[in-house]
């Protein structure tokens, strides 16, 4: 297993998906900076609003292109019937691009993390803001959740990576994914909390969302942007909570896409 993730930590750097998406981060922590001016009370709030977003979306496109690079097509072009060739598990293999995928992401999330951090105290120098930003160890915690949210992506998009024979599948179902299950709890929220009065439609897809509710995770128990951006700190439970639900998930998507993957047959 260690030898496929030190192949997929190679062709990860050798690849334009590294560089792309790392340019593309970069960018988006400029859109950041520049934000800051857009807001004269709370400029580094503002900063570290969007800092965070565009973090996250860059590292989820880089975790889908990475899987799909370094499994998708590896499975499309055949290349993968000489990997296993060698007396090797296939659940290593797996395994394998799966850590290096999140050993990746995990150096692309800390150079772009200390790059926010730089943007956020560049920004509103000039100003002191009434609630200040943290950027200790709560900043630090909501970037961990970023990339604990790009691991749990990744490991979907693996799962389906395994079963798809369309070369794009994998990209768009995984995109999808990472956008249903952020967007989950703020469509929980507004249906229990009575859909602004209209009980019908609460009523009506009340009880579609509780199934949904045990075939996606709730991404948004990850998001904990509140803590550095005004000292409100997460209910140490629901951290907890959130973090094993994650982690859950993801080794749930990693044994279905090991039993896919071991009973699929290759020519």
């Amino acid at each position: 297993m260690f030898q496929f993730l030190i192949s997929s930590w190679r062709a990860g750097f050798r690849g334009r998906s590294f560089l792309g998406v790392f340019l593309l981060g970069v960018a988006l922590v400029g859109v950041a900076y520049l934000s800051a001016s857009f807001s004269p009370r709370q400029p580094q709030t503002v900063a570290l609003d969007v800092g965070l977003s565009g973090l996250r979306f860059s590292l989820v496109l880089f975790a889908i292109l990475l899987v799909q690079e370094l499994v998708g097509r590896e499975i499309e072009r055949r290349a993968v019937v000489l990997t296993l060739s060698y007396p090797v598990a296939r659940a290593f293999y797996l395994l394998g691009r799966y850590f290096g995928v999140l050993a990746l992401a995990g150096v692309a999330t800390l150079i772009l993390a200390l790059l926010l951090w730089i943007a956020v105290m560049a920004s509103g120098l000039h100003y002191e803001q009434q609630f200040a930003v943290q950027l200790g160890l709560p900043f630090w915690l909501a970037v961990f959740g970023v990339w604990l949210d790009v691991a749990v992506v990744a490991a979907f998009t693996l799962w389906i990576a395994t079963l798809s024979t369309v070369t794009m599948l994998p990209l768009v179902l995984g995109a999808l994914f990472a956008i249903a299950a952020r967007a989950l709890g703020a469509v929980f929220e507004y249906v229990e909390g009575g859909a602004n009065g209209q009980d019908a439609l609460a009523a009506q897809f009340g009880s579609v969302l509780a199934l949904v509710r045990w075939l996606l995770p709730d991404l948004s128990r990850l998001d904990w942007r509140g803590w550095p951006m005004y000292g409100l700190a997460p209910d140490t439970q629901a951290l907890a909570l959130g973090v094993l639900a994650a982690l859950l998930y993801a080794g749930a998507m990693l044994g279905l896409a090991i039993h896919a993957f071991s009973r699929r047959e290759f020519s």
